[in-house]
């Protein structure tokens, strides 16, 4: 770790982490909130998918611009911009009862989300480039945030289901706190005067590197956002689990991300990458099988633990194999995140319109075909980084 002993460095590594746990806690309040939104509005399934689309779509949006802003006004006031959308986007659910006001606070939750991965994903592989096992301890960071505001909402909520209000206030101020921690951050704000030398290497696209890694996060977040964003939907209204219960197991799953993103980090530092994201593919697909599957708590319960566990090394162990190329074309990252966005987009959608017209249970299902086609990418691409490391030895 010696890149930590320069002083900006370490300040960056800090606040990284820091903004990254509250981003945890901002983007994932969002599938934890849906169901009290849904029932004190009266929201239909595919409006709901909408809205967890839109979320998507503002991630999509600013993982691009986010990345290309900064070269006309700076790092700093680029991710200060897109940041203050979380804050406002928690006063547009807490103070307006406009659909079209809503809709367009989980496009704000988004635009914040998108920007804030872009910018903490291209600072910490900075640092350290390549690196697996600091990639996976910021997106334990990430897990930390996620499995907390379950938790929290379901204290509020236990004894007064309208209480989901408090929580946005405190959501709120997060959002205030992760203004001040960016500012903190040690980046320079001045505007690049070489636009074109910075914004017009395109050559990335020829790489099939970039093809294969855009791919395998696209049908990674379409699983993600899919499970993520429905699960506490599709356990409260199938009757599998109680509220609460459904509630913390939102928090069960991120405890199990959490859990494996730190295990990642570890093991990422002893044994071949390839091998590892190959065994999190095979849980993948294993353990969805068991939720979806699953009738009894004990069943469901195993299946989301295993599920989010396998998941967790996936996004950072694939951002590990592109850090290099993310490194040595500036606009490689921005292009990845934009296209891979497009799965979290279509999924939530999906799901939503499957659930009106058939049921949330038909609507979960379909999770499976992301699945099962991120299985084959993950193993088109492990074998790709094999085949490119026996020609370079």
């Amino acid at each position: 770790m010696e890149f930590l002993n320069n002083k900006n460095n370490k300040t960056t590594f800090i606040n990284c982490y820091s903004v990254f746990l509250l981003n945890g806690m901002l983007a994932l309040s969002i599938g934890s909130l849906l169901p009290f939104i849904r029932d004190a509005r009266g929201l239909e399934y595919a409006f709901c998918g909408l809205i967890v689309s839109l979320h998507s779509i503002g991630n999509l949006f600013s993982s691009f611009f986010a990345g290309t802003l900064p070269v006309f006004i700076g790092k700093k006031k680029s991710i200060l911009l897109f940041n203050s959308f979380y804050a406002i986007s928690y006063i547009l659910i807490l103070f307006s009862a406009s659909n079209m006001a809503l809709a367009f606070a989980f496009f704000l939750t988004g635009l914040a989300r998108g920007a804030t991965s872009n910018f903490c994903n291209t600072a910490i592989n900075s640092l350290a480039p390549g690196r697996a096992w600091i990639l996976n301890g910021l997106h334990a960071m990430f897990s930390i945030g996620a499995l907390a505001f379950p938790i929290f909402l379901t204290i509020l909520t236990k004894n007064n289901p309208s209480n989901w209000t408090y929580a946005c206030f405190f959501m709120l101020a997060m959002g205030v706190l992760s203004l001040i921690l960016y500012f903190m951050i040690p980046t320079t704000d001045d505007v690049t005067n070489d636009k074109t030398s910075s914004m017009s290497s395109m050559d990335f696209i020829k790489a099939p590197l970039f093809h294969l890694c855009t791919l395998t996060l696209f049908f990674y977040l379409c699983a993600e956002q899919g499970v993520i964003g429905w699960l506490v939907t599709y356990l409260k209204d199938t009757g599998i689990l109680s509220a609460s219960k459904s509630q913390l197991s939102a928090s069960i799953q991120w405890t199990a991300i959490l859990i494996g993103r730190l295990l990642t980090a570890y093991l990422s530092t002893r044994f071949d990458r390839k091998k590892l994201i190959r065994i999190m593919s095979f849980g993948l697909v294993l353990f969805f099988l068991v939720l979806i599957t699953g009738r009894s708590e004990l069943q469901v319960m195993i299946g989301i633990f295993g599920f989010g566990l396998a998941m967790a090394g996936i996004y950072p162990t694939t951002v590990s194999f592109s850090g290099y190329l993310i490194k040595d074309y500036p606009l490689a990252w921005s292009f990845v995140l934009t296209l891979a966005s497009f799965g979290s987009i279509i999924m939530p959608s999906v799901i939503g319109r499957i659930a009106d017209t058939f049921s949330i249970y038909s609507g979960m299902c379909s999770v499976a075909v992301a699945v099962i086609i991120d299985f084959i990418f993950i193993w088109l691409l492990t074998h790709y980084i094999k085949k490119s490391e026996s020609s370079l030895s």
